[in-house]
């Protein structure tokens, strides 16, 4: 199904003196592309959350793409001119709905699809079909482009809104990825508000910018699959383009959470796996690996980060075990001390949430949900890897789509795998070290938690260094 409607309205320049109007910089045209795969449930949201704005997109088009609900039908009802305000504070907008069928690409070819039908406008709003905004949101972010002509593109900062959660695993999970969430967001904002990827959520861009990526690249359409993570593909090439990526120091967005552990999985590792790739030196595939571009400074970051949290704790309980057997464990006050520091930059984080909640502080200082989250995060991190080294040829976005719509064909869940593997590993380990000699034993003791006190003595000062951080007013 394909409904057009009428043609595209633009906004005419007020009445003025004619030297007026020639110093005057015409009103930028925003066309908004919303990629829609199975999003009944939350397409109207969207929509209406669109028509919201207090700068209306000049065109809003809706890419219904392999979907199997009604999402096409109920974005029908809204299709059409829409007329806001009056006189001189009249705003025009139309919204048309593409049914473009079975779409091999998924969402990088509704994108796609949709780049092409905004052609001719100054800006491109990505909105994700489960994506709701602030309304002054698009204002700020057409502000800000407007202001600079080295802006590439700019993204919303992105939050989770729970407050239609439920169930404890919902709740507990979704508490997690705000905290992820703000924690990324502000990492953007502090380092001058460079921001590495420009999420599909609700992200705008520069038209001249897409179409200089795609004569430096000598690619089709701006968004390709060569990547698990289109976005940070694109957000690079953007960059390497000579254009400025950054994050909205105002513009909000609330994106559509995962609510089961399976789902998470999927969209993590896909994530996770995809920043791997582009991080990685050398040719895979169709995709150079560029490990020393600046926009994924923060990923090496993330990932070194993840390794030593996943050795410090594997670590602990390894050697807490083979203490406990050896009876030479001797408890110390001192030990509590990386898990405040921790605590003090979990809550710190959740006082910067700009709409915090009591959840966000329960989930910071309760110390268990946190480290429950790091340990659920440890996971995706270990199968990135794994499928990344293991050169596994899976089609992740159909495994994401998949674990979202509860589908599970696999006797053990691919979340759980990570589980037995540490079990199974630390049980070798310490079995091995049962069978040493006891002076052998002693020694591994000893040396096992030197090497782990020196690294938790790093990791609790890099902590607290982030904790003393001026935030600088800066609200995620």
């Amino acid at each position: 199904m394909s409904m057009h409607h009428t043609g595209l309205p633009g906004a005419p320049l007020d009445e003025a003196p004619e030297d007026a109007l020639s110093l005057r910089r015409p009103r930028p045209t925003v066309g908004c592309v919303v990629p829609a795969y199975n999003e009944q449930e939350t397409i109207a949201g969207v929509l209406d959350s669109l028509l919201s704005q207090t700068r209306l997109p000049d065109a809003i088009h809706v890419v219904v793409n392999n979907t199997t609900d009604h999402t096409a039908e109920i974005a029908s009802h809204y299709a059409g001119p829409h007329v806001r305000g009056h006189g001189d504070d009249q705003q025009l907008t139309a919204i048309y709905v593409h049914d473009i069928g079975e779409n091999p690409d998924k969402k990088v070819g509704a994108l796609n699809y949709g780049f092409s039908l905004v052609e001719g406008m100054d800006y491109l709003l990505g909105v994700d079909g489960d994506t709701t905004a602030d309304p002054r949101a698009l204002e700020l972010l057409v502000e800000e482009m407007a202001s600079d002509d080295r802006l590439g593109g700019i993204s919303a900062i992105y939050s989770i809104d729970d407050s239609a959660v439920t169930g404890i695993i919902g709740k507990f999970l979704v508490a997690g990825q705000r905290a992820q969430f703000a924690a990324f967001n502000l990492q953007n904002l502090l380092r001058g508000r460079n921001m590495a990827v420009l999420g599909g959520q609700y992200s705008i861009f520069s038209v001249a910018a897409l179409h200089q990526v795609i004569a430096q690249t000598h690619q089709r359409s701006p968004w390709v699959r060569d990547s698990e993570i289109e976005d940070s593909l694109l957000s690079l090439q953007i960059k390497s383009a000579g254009y400025l990526t950054k994050i909205s120091a105002g513009a909000r967005a609330n994106v559509g959470g995962m609510t089961t552990l399976r789902a998470l999985d999927a969209q993590q590792v896909k994530w996770n796996t995809g920043a791997i790739d582009l991080m990685w030196p050398g040719q895979r595939g169709d995709t150079k690996g560029q490990p020393l571009h600046p926009n994924l400074r923060l990923r090496w970051f993330e990932n070194i980060s993840m390794a030593i949290n996943g050795f410090t704790r594997s670590a602990f309980f390894f050697l807490l075990t083979c203490s406990l057997m050896f009876h030479a464990f001797l408890f110390s006050p001192i030990w509590l001390v990386p898990p405040l520091a921790a605590v003090a930059l979990n809550a710190r984080i959740a006082h910067a949430m700009k709409f915090r909640n009591r959840r966000d502080y329960w989930f910071a200082i309760g110390i268990v949900p946190a480290e429950l989250y790091m340990w659920v995060r440890l996971g995706h991190f270990a199968r990135s890897w794994t499928k990344f080294l293991g050169r596994s040829q899976t089609d992740n976005w159909a495994l994401q789509a998949r674990a979202e719509s509860g589908g599970n064909t696999s006797l053990v869940p691919a979340h759980l795998l990570p589980v037995f593997a540490l079990l199974a590993v630390l049980g070798v380990a310490v079995a091995s070290w049962a069978q040493l000699p006891e002076g052998a034993k002693s020694d591994v003791l000893v040396v096992g938690w030197t090497v782990l006190g020196l690294v938790t003595i790093l990791q609790t000062s890099w902590m607290a260094l982030k904790v003393l951080r001026p935030y600088r007013g800066y609200e995620v």
